[in-house]
C-alpha cells in the first residue's frame, strides 16, 4: 500500500471518528431533560451531573497528553471511542441515581481522551497533508451532531426511553468505529514525522508554567467554547423570552447554528488554503462578533435568528485552527500542545453558560449576550499565533507532487 493511499484511508476513517463523537454527544445533551426525569435528578442537582462530565474530561486529557508518550494516539482513540459509545448506552440502562454518575463519569474521562487523540491524529494529518484539512475533520463532527440531534428528536417525538433511542447508534457506529480505526495514521505511520530538535525547543514553551507560548491559543479556545456554548444553552430561552417567538420557533436557531457551523466548515479549508488561516480566523472572529451585537441588539425573533446564523459562520472556524496553529507551533510537541489545549474547551463550556445566565439574572439577557462577543474578540489580539511556521497553505507555499500537495513554505508568510 502507498503512502498516498494510507493517508487517504487515515482521512477518511478520522472523519467517521469525528462524525461518531458528533453524533455520540448530540445524543446526550440533547436528551438530558429525559435522563433527569428518568433518573429523579433535580433542578438544583442537576447541574452538579452536567458539570462533572467537562471537568473529569479535562482530566482524561491531561492523563492522554502522557500516555501517548508511550502509545500512539490512535491506539488510545480506537478504545476511547468505544468506550464513549459504551457509555452513553449506560445513561440509558439505569435507573438509579449511582448508575447514571457511574455512566456519565465513565463518559467524561473517555470523551476527554477522545477528543484530544482525536484532535492529535488530525493534526498529524494535516502535517502529512501538507495543506488544511482540519476544518474538514470538525465538519464531520457538525454533520454528526445534525444527525445525532435529529435521532434524539425522533426518540422523543415518538417517546421512545433512553436506551430504546440510544442503542440503534451504540449497534450500528461501534463495530463500524472499531473497523475504522484499523486505517488510523498515528505517529508511527507515514507523515507522522517528530524531529526531536524541533521537538526539544517546541517543548521549552511547555514547561514551566505549564503553557508558556501555547497560553495565547488556550484562551481563544476558551472564549470560542464560552461563545459556543451560549449558543446551545441560551439560544432558545433568548428567542422565546427576550424576543417574544413562540416555543416551536425557539427551537430553531440552534439547529440553523448547527447547519452553518457545518457549511462553514466543510468549505473553511479551502479559504484556509487561499487565504491562510490568520485571515481566516480574523474574519470568522468579526463575523462571530457581529452575530453577537445582531443577537443583543435585535428588535424581534428573525432579527435574532439572522444573529445565530452569522454566529454558526463565524464561530465554525476558530476551534480547528486553534488546533491546527497548536500543531504549528510546537512541530515536535504537538500532541502535548493539543492535549493541554484541548483542555481550555472544557474551561470555556464550564464557564459559558453559568456567566451568561448570571449577567442575564443580574442585569439582562441582552447585556449578557455583549459578554460572550467581547471574549471572542479576544482573538484578534493573538491572531498571529495561527501564522506560525509555513502556516499560510496555498499562497505561494505549495508545489504538487503527483496527487498530493506539500506545503513547503517556512516563516515569511505571517500576517
Amino acid at each position: 500500500m502507498t503512502d498516498d493511499v494510507r493517508l487517504r484511508r487515515g482521512r477518511l476513517a478520522l472523519g467517521f471518528s469525528f462524525l461518531v463523537q458528533g453524533v455520540t454527544f448530540a445524543l446526550l445533551v440533547t436528551r438530558i431533560p429525559a435522563i433527569q426525569d428518568q433518573y429523579g435528578i433535580s433542578d438544583g442537582l442537576l447541574p452538579a451531573f452536567l458539570a462533572a462530565v467537562p471537568i473529569l474530561a479535562g482530566v482524561a486529557s491531561v492523563v492522554t497528553e502522557h500516555v501517548v508518550k508511550r502509545v500512539a494516539p490512535g491506539v488510545v482513540l480506537r478504545w476511547a471511542q468505544p468506550l464513549v459509545l459504551l457509555a452513553l448506552l449506560g445513561v440509558g440502562a439505569g435507573g438509579q441515581m449511582w448508575h447514571v454518575a457511574l455512566a456519565l463519569g465513565a463518559f467524561g474521562l473517555s470523551v476527554g481522551a477522545l477528543d484530544a487523540s482525536m484532535n492529535m491524529l488530525g493534526v498529524s494529518l494535516q502535517r502529512a497533508y501538507g495543506r488544511s484539512i482540519m476544518l474538514g475533520f470538525h465538519a464531520s463532527y457538525s454533520l454528526g451532531g445534525i444527525v445525532g440531534a435529529s435521532a434524539a428528536w425522533a426518540g422523543a417525538h415518538w417517546h421512545l426511553g433512553l436506551f430504546v433511542s440510544y442503542l440503534p447508534a451504540v449497534v450500528l457506529l461501534l463495530p463500524a468505529a472499531l473497523a475504522g480505526s484499523r486505517f488510523y495514521v498515528d505517529r508511527r505511520g507515514p507523515g507522522r514525522d517528530a524531529d526531536p530538535v524541533a521537538g526539544g525547543e517546541a517543548a521549552k514553551g511547555l514547561g514551566v508554567g505549564g503553557f508558556g507560548l501555547l497560553l495565547p491559543l488556550c484562551l481563544v479556545m476558551a472564549c470560542a467554547y464560552i461563545g459556543d456554548s451560549t449558543v446551545s444553552n441560551w439560544s432558545a430561552k433568548y428567542l422565546q423570552d427576550v424576543l417574544g417567538s413562540s416555543e416551536q420557533l425557539a427551537t430553531v436557531p440552534y439547529n440553523v447554528y448547527m447547519v452553518t457551523t457545518l457549511l462553514g466548515r466543510a468549505v473553511g479549508d479551502l479559504g484556509v488554503r487561499r487565504f491562510g488561516p490568520v485571515a481566516v480566523v480574523r474574519a470568522g472572529t468579526v463575523v462571530a462578533a457581529g452575530g453577537f451585537a445582531v443577537v443583543a441588539a435585535a428588535p424581534g425573533a428573525w432579527t435574532g435568528m439572522l444573529g445565530f446564523t452569522l454566529l454558526g459562520i463565524g464561530l465554525c472556524v476558530i476551534v480547528p485552527q486553534t488546533f491546527a496553529a497548536a500543531g504549528r507551533l510546537f512541530p515536535g510537541a504537538s500532541d502535548t500542545a493539543i492535549a493541554r489545549l484541548n483542555i481550555f474547551n472544557y474551561v470555556g463550556f464550564l464557564v459559558g453558560s453559568p456567566l451568561v445566565g448570571a449577567i442575564g439574572d443580574a442585569w439582562s439577557y441582552r447585556g449578557a449576550m455583549l459578554v460572550p462577543m467581547v471574549l471572542v474578540l479576544v482573538t484578534l489580539f493573538y491572531a498571529r499565533s495561527f501564522g506560525v511556521g509555513g502556516a499560510r497553505y496555498g499562497v505561494g507555499h505549495e508545489r504538487r507532487a503527483g496527487d498530493r500537495v506539500v506545503d513547503v513554505g517556512r516563516g515569511g508568510n505571517e500576517v
